[in-house]
């Protein structure tokens, strides 16, 4: 009798403990931490695997990790926290997250008081990093690289609109099983003066883009102020770029810095930049009528502005008038002094007859 309650008990004892599922979210190719605890005890073996092949993904026994039975594919990637095993700590750290890694792992832990088991659901996620927008003539396009998991994209414009957008929405799928996901849209006439908004989401984040084409500006030759905003927005968090004709980088200014860096070819055009980001030009000519493109960034949204300067005709019309001023000017008087040679020569003439 003593002997089948002393078997109970040690059935009792050495019976596996069970714990729920842990969710734990890891970025991609960052170093991730699946937690795991149980109680201390002598003689501590952990095992690691992933389920449901039952992967060895890590094994620690006689005091120290025992890897000759990992899979090729955790190999130097994983560990534990050495100093913390004693207090019963067995999580596992993983490096370089791959989406490959996705899944449900199971820690397994014994001591000579008993074993205990808990699972952890891993999930990757590559967040959203940067949504870029673009406009050639009529169509504007929007774009985003290296997403996981899929994600979805949508356009609105500010204000609400009518506007039917058109499913054009292309997702890929990279070597590395991420996603690149664009779309583009036809823009008919008269809509152009509408904030566009391309908005690109997963699970754990969301950014947005947003473009505009506002009306044509004029401004003489002396100076003049393109807008970056309708509005005037602060510059707090964002990084300001300007470009001319699209390819041509104006200037540039981090919300860090307190000045701006301008391009080579523009320090003689370039006045100031205000607050907003609006930029004030000086001495200008015709090379400089064309496509002014102002974009602020910040790690979650991209404000991209077109507007289109030209120089008006007035401003020509005004240095052109100078110009004959002073053509003419210097016309009198060089006539003037050839008039007053010829006089002087007509004095000296009849002086010499008489």
């Amino acid at each position: 009798m003593v002997r089948q309650r002393s078997s109970y008990l040690l059935l009792w004892i050495f019976l596996t403990i069970v714990d729920g599922d842990t969710e734990v979210s890891c970025v991609f190719m960052e170093r991730c931490v699946l937690p795991c605890s149980f109680k201390i005890g002598n003689e501590i073996v952990i095992h690691w695997f992933k389920t449901p092949r039952d992967l060895h993904v890590h094994s620690f026994y006689y005091s120290r990790d025992q890897l000759g039975n990992q899979d090729q594919y955790y190999r130097n990637r994983t560990s534990l926290f050495k100093d913390q095993i004693s207090s019963g700590n067995a999580s596992l750290q993983l490096t370089s997250v791959e989406v490959q890694d996705e899944g449900r792992y199971k820690c397994h832990t014994s001591t000579i008081t008993g074993n205990q088991e808990s699972f952890v659901n891993l999930k990757v996620d590559a967040p959203v990093n940067k949504v870029k927008m673009n406009q050639v003539e009529n169509r504007i396009s929007c774009r985003s690289e290296g997403i996981y998991p899929e994600p979805q994209l949508t356009w609105s414009t500010s204000p609400p609109s009518n506007i039917t957008f058109t499913n054009t929405t292309t997702v890929e799928r990279t070597e590395q099983l991420l996603y690149n996901i664009s779309s583009s849209q036809m823009l008919s006439a008269g809509v152009y003066h509408l904030l566009f908004i391309c908005t690109i989401s997963t699970r754990r984040n969301r950014r947005r883009a947003t473009l505009q084409r506002l009306s044509d500006i004029s401004g003489p030759s002396t100076g003049v102020t393109i807008p970056c905003t309708p509005s005037n927005t602060s510059l707090t968090n964002f990084t300001l770029l300007w470009r001319f004709n699209h390819t041509q980088t104006v200037l540039s200014q981090s919300w860090t810095d307190v000045t701006y860096s301008v391009s080579d070819g523009w320090r003689q055009k370039v006045e100031n930049v205000s607050k907003s980001g609006s930029l004030m030009l000086k001495h200008l000519s015709t090379k400089q009528e064309g496509m002014y493109t102002c974009k602020l960034s910040n790690a979650e949204e991209t404000h991209i502005t077109h507007i289109h300067l030209r120089i008006t005709e007035g401003a020509r019309s005004n240095t052109a008038v100078i110009t004959t001023a002073v053509m003419c000017g210097l016309v009198l008087i060089g006539l003037s002094i050839a008039a007053l040679i010829s006089i002087r020569r007509s004095v000296l003439h009849f002086n010499h007859f008489v």
